[in-house]
């Protein structure tokens, strides 16, 4: 996806992800929309519980080419905060919500 600077980043060579760098503030670019496809040996790249996967896991796989990317050019909206949801509600409501393929 297209980034708001608060989420994590993909630097992409191709389809390949290289690098994967948290929340970094970034004007252009893309971010991690955070929906993962992955094969079970993933797991062995998880030292514990306090393993931060966003950090040493995706990180180690992405500088050893293990990752890829699918480059999502349509409408994404996090719904973290009240007012994500909110703004989702609105959209919603309005009946502009992009999401609504259905009639």
């Amino acid at each position: 996806m297209r980034p708001p600077a608060r989420f994590g980043a993909l630097e992409l060579d191709g389809d390949t992800i290289v690098r994967f760098t948290e929340k970094p503030q970034i004007g252009e670019g893309w971010i991690n929309g955070a929906f993962f496809v992955l094969e079970p040996e993933v797991f062995d790249t998880i030292a514990g519980d306090d393993t931060l996967f966003e950090h040493e896991p995706l990180e180690t796989l992405a500088a050893e080419g293990q990752l890829m990317a699918y480059r999502h050019q349509g409408f994404w909206q996090c719904m973290d905060t009240l007012r994500d949801k909110q703004q989702l509600n609105a959209l919603w409501d309005s009946g502009q919500a992009p999401w609504k393929v259905w009639t």
